[in-house]
């Protein structure tokens, strides 16, 4: 479970991020990716190349490494969210003349190769995502792709059984399973929710009242579901007042997913394990700068993609998540 959303300041930044919410333990860490840094391709064994640098959120297991979310440096940004039940990959032998990129490489792929939401579009077109077992779920994890840009230009990326569709998101908010069509559609239900306060009524002469402030809310869904977390962040986003800079930008951006963050215990799957949110963490897209904080500190942190020059890549420890 995961939640992703964009904000815009008046200056025009637009800053990208989400809350990780897992329930399979992970020690993920930053990576600062050197431009023309090679890798190798987990499902061809071929050299690739990135031709952006670019810091993200990962992790490297058993000599294999997949990253959450992450920014290059021309503002691309993009982030891997669970989409159970809707996934369905490509078979690598009827990848037709694409590269086979396996799920998990997929983000780690785009950011390397695309400046621009645009850019991508053409890009995923020539790419075939192949389901590849993971070292960290056990399996193929079933993922969709929500990215961004310095425009303002968003978009999700969905593999399933209709193939690849690419979806323009102007909302700028996902959440997991269903599909984006679905949850812009079920924001319908929601339409009488706002931050005006009730007015008195009378009911067969009584006068009743509003017992306080927040009266205009009460049709928001208070659950932690996918598309319960996707109404709240669209409305939050859509109600708070537009961040004038870059402070009240990240100020604003944690404030928004506190809403849907989710603590360890609320949530249990059939595993017996905690599904909770280990990180949060948002970029600004015009400065490549890293903001985030982690279950177990409520510091926030930053690191930036262009603080080292150092050309190979390295890693930051953010904590214990």
């Amino acid at each position: 479970m995961c939640t992703a959303m964009t904000l815009v300041t008046k200056e025009n930044e637009l800053f990208f991020g989400r809350n990780m919410d897992f329930s399979f333990e992970i020690d993920p860490h930053i990576f600062i990716v050197p431009k023309n840094y090679p890798w190798v391709n987990a499902l061809t064994g071929t050299r690739m190349d990135d031709d952006y640098g670019f810091i993200g959120i990962g992790q490297e297991t058993e000599g294999l490494l997949g990253f959450f979310d992450g920014v290059n440096e021309r503002g691309f940004a993009a982030a891997a969210l669970y989409f159970a039940g809707y996934a369905k990959y490509e078979d690598r032998v009827n990848a037709k003349g694409r590269t086979p990129v396996a799920s998990f490489e997929f983000l780690h792929y785009i950011l390397g190769k695309c400046a621009s939401v645009q850019e991508l579009k053409s890009v995923a077109k020539q790419v075939a995502i192949v389901g590849m077992e993971d070292p960290v779920t056990g399996s193929a994890a079933p993922l969709h792709w929500i990215a961004a840009d310095r425009t303002g230009d968003c978009v999700v990326i969905e593999q399933t059984e209709s193939g690849m569709i690419i979806f323009d998101n102007p909302l700028g908010v996902l959440a997991n399973s269903p599909d984006l069509p679905w949850h812009m559609t079920n924001l319908r239900n929601y339409m009488g929710a706002s931050p005006e306060q009730e007015e008195e009524a009378f009911w067969s002469g009584i006068k009743l009242t509003p017992f306080g402030q927040a009266g205009g809310t009460r049709a928001l869904p208070g659950g932690y579901t996918s598309p319960d977390r996707f109404v709240r962040t669209a409305y939050l986003k859509s109600f708070l007042p537009v961040p004038r800079n870059r402070k009240e930008a990240v100020v604003s951006c944690f404030h928004i997913m506190e809403g849907v963050t989710i603590p360890k215990g609320a949530v249990m799957t059939s595993r017996g394990s905690y599904d909770y949110t280990k990180y949060t963490a948002f970029i600004n897209t015009a400065s490549c700068e890293y903001y985030f904080k982690t279950y177990d500190s409520l510091q926030v942190c930053m690191a930036g993609l262009f603080e080292s020059n150092t050309g190979v890549m390295q890693t930051v420890n953010p904590g214990k998540m």
